[in-house]
């Protein structure tokens, strides 16, 4: 069976930080796209579609990015050539801190009123 995705390339150094930066210009437009289109009740606190949205979008960022963070190391273990150990886990390594990355900015963002 082949490997539909090769983590030992270079390219996947830079993939987990592109994916944690497409994910905060989109929460970031989304959400201000969302409050100025459908800001919610003042009342509702965190309880909103909003936070709900944010919340779903980073569990699932992070998800992916664990996964690679799992795939990229399994790739390094399983390297022949000692370059491509070297990019698989350091790409693992970069996938995890883009993971922590996310939460780290997401969590905010879900536990706190959307729209002030």
């Amino acid at each position: 069976m082949r490997r539909l995705l090769k983590l030992t390339h270079p390219i996947h150094l830079v993939s987990g930080l592109t994916i944690w930066g497409i994910w905060f210009v989109a929460i970031y437009a989304g959400l201000s796209v969302a409050c100025s289109m459908a800001p919610p009740e003042p009342e509702s606190d965190m309880l909103t579609g909003i936070n709900l949205g944010v919340g779903v979008a980073t569990l699932i960022t992070t998800a992916l990015l664990l996964w690679l963070t799992w795939a990229s190391a399994a790739a390094g273990r399983r390297a022949e050539v000692r370059r491509e150990c070297y990019f698989a886990y350091i790409s693992a390594g970069m996938f995890l801190f883009s993971a922590g990355s996310t939460l780290f900015v997401g969590y905010p963002i879900v536990f706190l009123p959307p729209c002030l």
